[in-house]
């Protein structure tokens, strides 16, 4: 069974930063590739990031409205991964989880980032 624990979240200001983590206890973690997910009130699930495993060598993708301002990173010894988010923006306020692309995939129950004034 395979845990995903979400850290870091809460209340900043528009143009502030937060720095998210995700704890994973799967073994293997670094073969796998991870990601962040948002859910917005009254909107659907959007990707925020993914960055693959060893075999892929690293790479990191990111969602449109997130691009140049959030930077997805992993710690394979320490079995961690991470969202650093600059600049943020009240259109940032959602729910975060993180995901790991393992089999049907597992998820974190998710994390609260608010930006408002």
């Amino acid at each position: 069974q395979v845990q995903l624990v979400e850290s870091g979240g809460g209340l900043v200001q528009p143009g502030g930063s937060l720095r998210l983590s995700c704890a994973a206890s799967s073994q293997s973690f670094s073969v796998y590739t991870m990601g962040w997910y948002r859910r917005a009130p009254g909107k659907q699930r959007e990707l925020v990031a993914t960055i693959t495993g060893d075999i892929g060598g690293g790479y990191a993708d990111y969602g449109d409205s997130v691009k140049g301002r959030f930077t997805i990173s992993r710690d394979n010894d320490k079995r961690m991964l991470y969202l650093q988010m600059t600049s943020l923006k009240p259109d940032d306020t959602a729910v975060y989880y993180c995901y790991q692309r393992r089999g049907a995939g597992y998820w974190g129950q998710g994390i609260q980032v608010t930006v408002s004034s």
